[in-house]
């Protein structure tokens, strides 16, 4: 009969091949929202973590709101300080600096007070890291750090700055550049930085949201929110291969799916039923307030109200005057907005708006925290700290509205791994929530500190952007005997 020492041996040996195994699985978060854009490790996460426990390394990195991206044992991001836009390359092991670029920028893009010149999360296909600055545009580096190419690109014409960040899929990088004029997707060779194909998209506004590759039965197909529409193009070419309509009138979060479904979740102010903001008729409306008559009307000229709170959204060219095609543009688009969660089927043509819905929901919608897909089973998280599950295939109601007890709003998406999802405030506190049907909060965490950057989970580890640091959280818990 073996002994106690060789049976004690022989469980640690266990115990760290299997933990061995576990660090090896998910090596890299290659872009916003991780593999594949899903927010889904492979490997588990920490439970028991915070300031000073189970915390491998804390650094400051300066301010941005842009996510992690990771490849073996590199971790990217992007930064501002001291008024210059960097790339920063970090060892994800112990956090030490290994180099930094500053983007070749004249002028900072304007941004939402929330906001940051950097927002957009890198990209990687482990050769090299991809990043987009709305006051710049593309840049690719080594991972050594050397500038690759660069693709200068016009600054977006929306006062709330970029959001959206670059995607890799293959040899292409894609980017979308939705603005109140002027709104195009381009795809590039991430070899040279040459075009492949440029879509222009003039009948979209601002919109903050990253594409998703839809990958099922074979087909790539690219997914890109916007405003009242929902598109899909193929990647080959950007030629469009459908369009679903009804969507809200600004788009913040990204879509995932399963191989039989796709769901997109979108919100904003005006799009709700017996809450929709209209305009008046403009012939009307200019004849009453158009003081100089001119033709045109400043933000003095309009009365207070939601539609004067949204002057620079109506001024679509920014030149500080609304005309009649900008107002009516507009009144067209409160109209048709849509705030909805949405599950579609695959394989479509054309306009989809009624021959692919599988199930609609309206209620207890984000805003900015993209939905996710994990287990059979969609989950939302509504800013005040509300969650929702709902069955994938047919929509059922798992539970709604479900309290987090942490109050804030949320503008990082979900994670999840290891049967556990990770719900992040704006105010630091993380809730770690049982995937299934039924709402168990496992745990939460108070960091006490701003966060508005998605988490990357890779190797166990838990890395978390706050406003101004970025620390990894990794759980070293050795078998009780």
């Amino acid at each position: 009969m073996p002994s106690f020492f060789t049976l004690l041996m022989l469980s640690l040996v266990c115990w760290a091949s299997s933990t061995l195994n576990t660090l090896a699985v998910d090596p890299t978060w290659p872009q916003f929202r991780g593999p594949g854009g899903t927010a889904t490790a492979l490997g588990s996460g920490p439970l028991v973590f915070g300031n000073g426990t189970n915390q491998l390394w804390r650094v400051e990195v300066g301010a941005g709101n842009s996510s992690p991206c990771i490849s073996g044992g590199l971790l990217f991001l992007t930064t501002h300080q001291s008024n210059r836009l960097w790339t920063v390359c970090l060892n994800r092991e112990d956090g030490k600096e290994v180099w930094r670029n500053a983007a070749p920028v004249e002028k900072l893009e304007p941004t939402h007070t929330l906001g940051s010149p950097a927002t957009a999360s890198p990209a990687t296909d482990g050769e090299r890291v991809y990043v987009y600055f709305g006051s710049f545009g593309l840049l690719a580096y080594d991972f050594k750090g050397h500038e690759i190419w660069r693709k200068p690109l016009p600054p977006p014409v929306v006062e709330f700055g970029a959001s959206a960040s670059p995607i890799v899929r293959g040899k292409m990088l894609v980017q979308v550049c939705d603005q109140d004029t002027g709104s195009f997707l381009i795809a590039l060779n991430t070899r040279n930085g040459d075009t492949i194909w440029r879509r222009e998209r003039p009948e979209f506004r601002r919109s903050f949201a990253t594409p998703y590759v839809w990958v099922h039965g074979g087909i790539d197909e690219l997914i890109v929110p916007g405003s009242i529409w929902l598109k899909s193009y193929n990647l080959s070419d950007g030629s469009e291969r459908w369009s679903f309509s009804g969507t809200s009138r600004v788009a913040c979060s990204s879509p995932t799916a399963s191989e039989l479904m796709l769901f997109s979740a979108s919100w904003n102010v005006g799009g709700d039923e017996g809450a929709r903001i209209t305009m008046p008729d403009w012939d009307e409306y200019a004849k009453a307030h158009d003081r100089d008559v001119d033709g045109r009307l400043t933000l003095s000229e309009m009365d207070p109200g939601p539609v004067r709170e949204r002057f620079t959204q109506v001024d679509l060219n920014k030149d500080g005057f609304v005309t009649a095609v900008e107002w009516k543009n507009m009144a067209e688009m409160f109209l048709k907005a849509g705030n909805a969660l949405i599950a579609l089927k695959p394989d479509g043509e054309g306009d989809i708006t009624t021959s692919h819905l599988a199930w609609r929901s309206t209620r207890s919608l984000p805003y900015v925290a993209s939905p996710i897909y994990y287990s059979n089973q969609v989950y939302t998280v509504k800013n005040g700290g509300l969650a929702s599950a709902y069955d994938s295939t047919t929509g059922n109601v798992l539970f709604q509205d479900e309290r987090l007890n942490a109050a804030g709003d949320y503008l990082a998406s979900p994670i999840a791994a290891d049967g556990k999802i990770y719900l992040i405030s704006d105010r630091g506190r993380i809730t770690i929530m049982a995937a299934g049907a039924q709402f168990k909060i496992l745990t939460q965490i108070d960091l006490q500190e701003t966060i508005h950057a998605t988490p990357a989970l890779v190797d166990n580890t838990l890395y978390v952007r706050s406003a101004t640091h970025l620390t990894a959280f990794r759980e070293f818990s050795p078998p009780n005997f």
